[in-house]
């Protein structure tokens, strides 16, 4: 089975010359490399709207190509309750840029977990994961992804699966989630910056409920990130204010690199 966009049309062009060339934009503004991360915490919505403040993100894995082959990419459920994290039958993901290959062995691997089980459902119309795969795509090339659909799962939850599929250098992490939503851009700042500084400390338990939709999946990151003593770097902190002009109700964006690919 393969999994079909659900957002492609919408959330980012469906036509591939116009999607690469826009990728290609995005990137561009994105000169500093530096040390590849060992994960990224970066932004779901649309590219109108949060496609620069991931390409803050997707610029610092671009060295990774040809050594990083498996990316593992957690994001919230917005339309499907799910209990604990929801892996896939799928064998790939398609984009308009072509299919990404699922890892299936480290799928099995983490569905050991008895809160990690197979729902497609969950996957089905989801676009936290779906968003980021044509910024892969354009970064690292020809890599697998391990997607997790995130749910009600503690910090220790989510972590322990991370662990089971943390890898060495050839792995790369992802988190989806935006920030805070729909308040006025002075309150909404406000409030991203609380949760930064949050992030930046590794202080998981410091991010509410109303500070992150990807607060589960991001909350886990962050506790092995401290269990491992990573640093993490912020790369961009704007809302949608910044790249669309309206500023009566906002989302806000983040992106963070955590830890070094060769080291961590």
């Amino acid at each position: 089975m393969i999994r079909q966009p659900a957002v492609a049309g919408s959330f980012y062009t469906d036509e591939p010359r116009a999607l690469r060339a826009q990728i290609e934009r995005l990137l561009a503004d994105v000169p500093e490399r530096g040390p590849v991360p060992k994960a990224l915490i970066a932004p779901h919505a649309g590219y109108t709207y949060s496609g620069p403040i991931a390409a803050s993100a997707y610029g610092r894995v671009r060295d990774g190509r040809g050594r990083i082959e498996r990316v593992v990419i957690l994001g919230p459920a917005h339309r499907v309750f799910v209990r604990g994290i929801a892996t896939t039958t799928a064998e790939a993901f398609e984009t308009p840029l072509g299919p990404m290959r699922v890892d299936r062995a480290a799928i099995a691997a983490v569905e050991q977990l008895s809160y990690v089980k197979p729902r497609d459902l969950a996957h089905l119309g989801e676009h936290s994961l779906e968003v980021h795969l044509p910024f892969l795509q354009m970064t690292l090339g020809d890599v697998s992804i391990v997607p997790l659909v995130v749910g009600d799962a503690s910090p220790e939850e989510v972590a322990a699966a991370l662990e089971i599929v943390w890898g060495g250098p050839e792995t790369l992490i992802v988190v989806s989630s935006d920030l805070s939503h729909y308040l006025d851009d002075a309150t909404a700042k406000v409030i991203d910056r609380e949760t930064c500084a949050a992030i930046e400390s590794l202080a998981f338990e410091r991010i509410g409920d109303q500070q992150a939709c990807g607060r589960m999946p991001m909350r886990g990151l962050l506790s092995v990130a401290r269990s491992k003593g990573l640093p993490v770097r912020t790369l961009d902190l704007r809302n949608s204010a910044d790249t669309s002009g309206l500023r009566d109700q906002v989302v806000g964006y983040g992106a963070w690199a955590i830890g070094d690919l060769a080291t961590s």
